[in-house]
């Protein structure tokens, strides 16, 4: 059975809805909740403090304190999504089982959005590939870069929920330990396959082909997974002839 505390926080989020509260307003104060949802001040509280746990409100004590609506930055998230894998044996086939099927659909739904702002925006990140790495910490930084033409393109879609779950995944390639491990290997065909695309995709971007801009980002996605996953296999096998593998940990 659902606890009654459960039950108001419920209540409270489809208040928060209907009345249209922005990041900023205020609750109705405690009494005045206790008398709405006929709940003891004590469970009005807990869900209170399950809504703040959440990130959805901030409190306030003090003249002029109560709760109010906050507002969730994306990476805040973000970050209490990835604690949840933390411990999960994340794979590079896991994050591009859904990157090949996803960025191709972000990627579409940008087309004929695109100022010259944006377009610049595109073009900026693809400054630092003018030329290959002469080392492996400009090998290390061209691949983090590279990512930050997907980023561009996160931040101009129109769908949110595709926005965040793509955006979720480049953290997931920024932050995972194995994605750094596989980014320290040398590997040209990484920087080559980058840039191939990515002018690919700038090109069709501007002549604003939905078909042409999915086949393009569906191919990169496939060919980065293949030449993601036989790094990783490196990577691994480098681990698992470790000293430390050897003795357990």
């Amino acid at each position: 059975m659902t606890k009654r505390s459960d039950q108001v926080t419920d209540a409270l989020k489809q208040l928060i809805t209907e009345h249209k509260l922005k990041p900023g307003d205020r609750l109705p104060q405690e009494k005045e909740l206790t008398e709405q949802f006929a709940a003891a001040k004590g469970t009005i509280r807990e869900a209170l403090k399950a809504l703040e746990t959440q990130g959805l409100i901030i409190t306030r004590t003090g003249p002029g304190g109560g709760a109010f609506v906050a507002d969730v930055p994306p990476d805040r998230a973000m970050s209490l999504l990835a604690n949840y894998f933390y411990f999960k044996d994340i794979t590079i086939h896991d994050i591009y089982q859904l990157r090949v099927n996803l960025e191709p659909e972000l990627a579409a739904s940008v087309v004929g959005r695109l100022s010259e702002d944006d377009f610049r925006r595109l073009q900026t990140t693809m400054t630092i590939y003018d030329a290959p790495p002469t080392n492996q910490s400009e090998e290390h930084a061209q691949r983090l870069a590279e990512l930050s033409f997907h980023e561009v393109l996160v931040d101009l879609c129109p769908n949110p929920i595709l926005s965040f779950t793509c955006h979720f995944l480049l953290g997931l390639l920024k932050n995972l330990r194995l994605c750094h491990d596989i980014y320290d290997l040398p590997n040209p065909a990484l920087w080559e396959t980058g840039r191939h695309y990515q002018m690919q995709l700038l090109g069709a971007l501007k002549r604003e082909s939905e078909p042409e801009v999915r086949r393009i980002m569906r191919e990169h996605m496939v060919r980065a997974e293949a030449l993601m996953q036989a790094q990783e296999t490196i990577v691994l096998d480098q681990f698992l002839a470790s000293p430390r593998a050897r003795k357990g940990g």
